[in-house]
């Protein structure tokens, strides 16, 4: 037969899930691409192709 679990370690495993919910989505959020790909990535501008192509 199983033994009760006291109140504080459900309390404790819980805790600890949360926590390990959370790492796990901040590494998530943080696994994203590390710099834009494209032919304007070296030039250090943010500005969207179409205000480039409309100062032309």
């Amino acid at each position: 037969m199983l033994q009760r679990t006291r109140p504080t370690e459900r309390y404790a495993r819980g805790f600890i899930a949360a926590l390990a919910a959370v790492a796990a989505l901040v590494l998530a959020a943080n696994a994203g691409p590390a710099k834009a790909v494209g032919p304007d990535a070296d030039s250090g501008t943010a500005a969207p192709v179409e205000v480039e192509a409309a100062e032309r």
